[in-house]
């Protein structure tokens, strides 16, 4: 069942022909076989013959276009097995091996199709039109004509077609494809909802932030595309290593011949001279790993990079956007007795409305997840970068820091509910009809998977952490420790974080973690970049080798132990295979198998290895979680 690697999973059978080649050997052989039963052994080999003929000339006509193109791959060895058993009066070894070969073909595009289904299933989800609001009305358009700042409805069942903010209703998302969750996942006004989501709840619209060609899932398609047409290493190198096995095949078949003087020895050498363990389990093993990290939510851009990911010692950590949310977050509310939190955080978050400050825009997007009333202010007058005061409702409120509150108040002092405050946490001071009402503590939470992650990094064999930010040392130290990184680098340059990477190779091949423009250098200079969130064309998905789906994670761990399994997988198959095969050629030489049982055991051999290799397809266990070899590292 020799393939040549060079030129792809199916290599010389176009779909018409990989139905219709293995049916006429089949059915050749069936007839052979019934004319044999009835005695007429004339008819029975001319069937036989007859039956190898169109599969033993699509396999020539395609070698000859492979040297034509310079590839000299390893079909040879099977066009000479089914022309030396014709040549030598064996027309049942000749269809044997025509329907082994013929077979093998749909059986290896059965294994790539099912490694790369999930991989297909992204491919098929793009959305093709979309309905926009032109002049109050609904108008379905190409999507290449969607804009950002365009208005669009989305129904159940759709699939997204851009990245877009909710701005009417609440969107009920299926994910799935994006990130692996089974579960819906329901987003509210102003939440930022990706491409190639479906929704699985009612209507509801969206405001486009980016066309479709820069959306996610436009970014998806093509790494997913690069993925596909990508060659591993291993796979490369499985085609030197395959031309060394045509050598010392046909030096043995010939060295059989003749110290026997027997051509049947030979020909029994050549049926079982099987390539498959190094040509077909490396790129099903190395696919079906790609395929089964689409599957877990990261995307593996290529071949290569499963494989340098497999290798991979060290992990180098950005903190903001990474161990981080990147987004400050209400981490305390300091009230007074006389008011209650909710109420302080809605009044706050009711005046910002009027504010473009960073700081507002994460007050009111607290108090919305709180579900808060919030209401239009009046009377409002800003101090840029100071504070804000305004009429909510009845109430007159004042919002900013301490210093500019504590100047506006009448009684008390927002500096009395200072307390414990921690490196990297910004205060919010709050006033309420001339009196001190409170705090509201803001920082950049460390994400809440972030020590179950940097464990599971270690059992899959990390062994230093390193955490790079550009963030204040301080700021950065407070976040390492709390992680207990080995570690800690801040202010860090986008220079000396590529820097930082050169160094850390003398652990091992790096792995650096990031999400921002600012990675991008130490993404491109590490062994495996890796970046959190596929956002249109950004400079870190586009360095990146591997891209986290969403801005998640608990992808990563996984994807490295997938990306060790597969690996190991493939070696396993190529070892065990190429093993039997040779003791098989050993064995047929020495004059122990005739050429038809050495074209069975050849067809064995390659199911076991094809079937082997889509093991890296199975969902994650607890012992593969442990590592490839069921041991904590």
């Amino acid at each position: 069942m020799a393939v040549n690697a060079a030129t792809g999973p199916i290599v010389f059978l176009s779909k018409a022909r990989g139905m219709w080649l293995p049916l006429i050997a089949a059915l050749g052989l069936s007839a052979g076989l019934i004319f044999a039963l009835l005695k007429d052994a004339a008819n029975a080999r001319l069937v036989w013959a007859i039956a190898t003929l169109p599969v033993l000339g699509a396999l020539l006509w395609q070698t000859f276009r492979s040297l034509h193109r310079g590839d000299f791959g390893l079909d040879i060895l099977a066009a000479l097995s089914m022309a030396f058993a014709l040549s030598f009066g064996e027309p049942l070894a000749a269809n044997v091996v025509a329907l082994m070969y013929a077979g093998g073909q749909m059986l290896e595009a059965y294994a790539s199709q099912r490694a790369a289904r999930e991989m297909t299933a992204l491919l098929g989800r793009v959305a093709q039109t979309a309905f926009r609001y032109e002049d109050g009305r609904l108008q379905e358009v190409p999507i290449a004509q969607i804009k950002a700042g365009d208005r669009l409805m989305v129904r159940q069942g759709e699939v997204l077609p851009v990245d877009g903010i909710v701005v009417r209703d609440h969107a009920l998302l299926d994910e799935s494809a994006l990130t692996g969750e089974a579960l819906p996942r329901k987003h509210g006004i102003d939440d930022e909802v990706l491409s190639g989501s479906t929704s699985v709840g009612g209507v509801f619209e969206i405001r486009a932030i980016r066309p479709a060609s820069e959306s996610t899932y436009a970014a998806i398609i093509r790494l997913v595309e690069a993925a596909q047409k990508s060659r591993a290493p291993m796979a490369r190198l499985a085609d030197r290593y395959g031309l060394v096995f045509l050598a010392v095949s046909v030096s043995l078949a010939l060295a059989a011949w003749f110290f026997s003087n027997d051509p049947r020895r030979a020909l029994a050498v050549l049926v079982i001279a099987t390539p498959c363990p190094l040509i077909l389990a490396v790129p099903v093993a190395i696919m079906s790993g790609i395929s089964r990290c689409a599957a877990i939510g990261c995307l593996v851009k290529d071949g290569g990079i499963l494989e340098a990911l497999s290798r991979v010692r060290v992990a180098i950590l950005d903190k903001t956007g990474t161990l981080t949310h990147g987004a400050a977050a209400i981490v305390a509310i300091k009230n007074a007795e006389w008011i209650d939190e909710n109420e302080l955080l809605r009044l706050a978050a009711s005046l910002d409305q009027a504010s473009g400050h960073v700081m507002a825009a994460a007050l009111i997007a607290a108090a919305r997840e709180r579900a808060l009333n919030l209401v239009p202010p009046g009377d409002v007058t800003e101090s840029p970068g100071a504070g804000i005061e305004g009429t909510v409702g009845r109430h007159r409120v004042i919002v900013g820091g301490s210093g500019f509150v504590e100047r506006r108040v009448l009684k008390g002092s927002p500096r009395a509910f200072l307390s414990g405050r921690r490196t990297g946490e910004v205060v919010v001071a709050v006033a309420v009809d001339g009196v001190a009402a409170g705090l509201i503590v803001m920082a950049d939470p460390v994400r809440p998977e972030a020590v179950t992650v940097l464990r599971k990094l270690r059992d899959a064999g990390i062994v230093r952490i390193i955490l790079a930010s550009g963030d204040r040392l301080e700021v950065t130290r407070d976040v390492g420790e709390a992680l207990g990184i080995e570690e800690i680098l801040g202010e860090q340059s986008p220079a000396s974080k590529v820097e930082c990477v050169k160094s850390a190779r003398r652990f091992g091949p790096v792995m650096m973690v990031g999400d921002g423009i600012n990675d991008a250098p130490a993404l491109a200079a590490a062994d495996v970049g890796v970046a959190l969130g596929a956002r249109g064309a950004a400079a870190s998905s586009e360095a990146a080798g591997v891209v986290l789906l969403v801005d998640r994670l608990e992808p990563l761990a996984d994807a490295l132990t997938v990306a060790q399994r597969a690996v190991v997988i493939a070696r396993q198959s190529v070892i065990v295979g190429l093993g039997l095969s040779i003791a098989g050629m050993i064995a047929a030489a020495c004059g122990f198998l005739l050429p038809l049982q050495g074209a069975l055991l050849q067809e064995a051999i390659d199911v076991a290895v094809i079937l082997n290799a889509l093991r890296a397809l199975r969902p994650l266990g607890s012992r593969d979680r442990a590592g490839t070899d069921g041991k904590k590292r």
